[in-house]
This record gives C-alpha cells, structure tokens and sequence, in this order.
C-alpha cells in the first residue's frame, strides 16, 4: 500500500480547563485512535499530521492556534 501525502501543517493546543483530551486518528480505511494526552489547565502540545496522523480531536475547553487562524472550542 501506498503512503498518502502528509502536508505536515501543525497545530497547536492550549488547555482552558483541566482535563483536556487531544486524540490522534489514523489515516487509511478504518479511522482509529491511535494516541491520547491530556492537558492541565494552562498546558500546550504543538501536534503534528503525519502519514500516520490525519485526524486530532480535541474534547475539553481549548483554544487551537493553526495556519488557519484561532480556534476557540464551545462548552
């Protein structure tokens, strides 16, 4: 099987709350979990997607920084 794509853009995540769930999903035919933190109140993780990376959610109160502009999560 051929390795999609990557185009390796960042995002990085600031915990608003304790408690603050960033999931990792895979690419390919079934989507899965594949790696979890959990963030304190004031923590950043900079996430990267990569060939194995194609998807992050985020659960928790959070505030996304990307290429695109700030992203603030809703209660």
């Amino acid at each position: 099987m051929e390795a999609l794509p990557t185009n390796g853009d960042y995002i990085v995540v600031k915990a608003k709350e304790g408690g603050v769930h960033v999931i990792g999903l895979t690419r390919g035919q079934d989507t899965r979990f594949h790696h979890t933190e959990k963030l304190d109140r004031g923590e950043v993780l900079i996430a990267q997607f990569t060939d194995h990376t194609s998807a992050i959610k985020i659960r928790g109160k959070a505030t996304l920084f990307t290429r695109y502009g700030v992203v603030e999560t809703d209660e």
